[in-house]
């Protein structure tokens, strides 16, 4: 699904990632997780493909594609979706009507037939009950006023309507509570598929006491560390980045 080979990525001209390498195969969830300053952002960023990111080398490779070469509109028609840390709010702009207008935007340029507003109210409510989204809340203008926990259910919810092929979750876990994590990470295991794959972004093991990784990712200084299985996320949770990050060195 996703090659990255000695990724280089420049933000404001400072380097950021230093030689990043992964790779995520169909189906798979991988867990990046390091300190700030590490790069997780940044690597979210570039594969989405947000200004000011610049790919200075290295290939990133997208279900055989080169990523690099598609605009970020195109990355998304072609399944690529990125889930903020911070989501936007738009004033003026009702969450219904931002969720419809998006699907059909991927649908027309697939050269899909378009969701009418009957079908599409019967899809919207039926992913947001899973999620505990009121149609109050869907009524309301994108993300204003909303609550941290309120913006990222938000958030798995435009994911379980589009559903990407790849799913990048920018620490969709920081700033929620317990009850909120729980709804978002079954939102995450209910879009898990053998044609799915996610890269999970965050700080802490928590999310994954929820959401079971097949690979997890220490990220240090732009480049990636050390990899294991979900067993090495609890490592970090016990000796900390810094042990870790010096014992690869």
């Amino acid at each position: 699904m996703l090659e990255i080979e000695n990724l280089h990525v420049e933000v404001d001209g400072k380097e950021i990632l230093k030689g990043l390498s992964l790779s995520v195969g169909v189906g798979e969830v991988h867990a990046v997780m390091g300190p700030n300053g590490s790069g997780k952002s940044t690597l979210s960023y570039a594969l989405a493909g947000r200004d000011g990111y610049a790919i200075t080398s290295g290939r990133v490779r997208y279900k055989g594609e080169n990523l690099a070469a598609l605009s970020p509109e195109e990355r998304a028609v072609k399944g690529l979706f990125l889930a903020f840390q911070y989501p936007m709010e738009i004033p003026g702009v009702v969450t219904m009507n931002f969720l419809r207008t998006a699907l059909n935007s991927q649908k027309r340029a697939r050269g899909e037939p378009e969701v009418d507003a009957t079908k599409f109210l019967r899809l919207v409510r039926e992913k947001a009950k899973s999620l505990n989204i009121s149609e109050e809340m869907l009524r309301r203008t994108l993300n204003v006023g909303f609550s941290g926990g309120e913006k990222k259910r938000l958030e798995a919810l435009q994911m379980a309507i589009l559903e990407p092929s790849l799913a990048i979750l920018d620490e969709t876990d920081s700033g929620l509570d317990i009850d909120a994590l729980k709804l978002v990470a079954d939102g995450i295991n209910a879009l898990r598929s053998p044609s799915r794959s996610f890269l999970v972004i965050t700080h802490y093991q928590r999310l994954l006491n929820h959401v079971t990784p097949d690979r997890v990712h220490i990220l240090s200084a732009g480049r990636i560390v050390r990899s294991g299985d979900a067993s090495l996320a609890q490592e970090l949770e016990a000796k900390g980045y810094e042990a870790i990050a010096k014992a690869a060195a």
